[in-house]
């Protein structure tokens, strides 16, 4: 998953890892998206790491924040 490769040798947390994956797999579900490493999952990837990196911690919001601010309707 696209989100692994780039929290690999990355600063964060345990936790912070663990908040960031189920909130990566989370917004996949919602997007109907297959889980893989391609251009779209790394873009939700990269999202949800710079919304954790402004403090945001609640993985259901950083699912719906991912999704309002990379701009895709009528998602979730």
């Amino acid at each position: 998953m696209a989100i692994y490769r780039l929290l690999k040798y990355s600063a964060f947390g345990p936790e912070q890892i663990e908040i960031m994956t189920r909130a990566y797999e989370e917004t996949l579900l919602a997007l109907e998206l297959p889980p893989g490493d391609n251009p779209v999952t790394r873009l939700v990837a990269q999202k949800i790491i710079q919304l954790v990196q402004a403090g945001e911690l609640d993985t259901l919001r950083l699912s719906s924040r991912a999704i309002a601010e990379l701009g895709i309707p009528n998602a979730a």
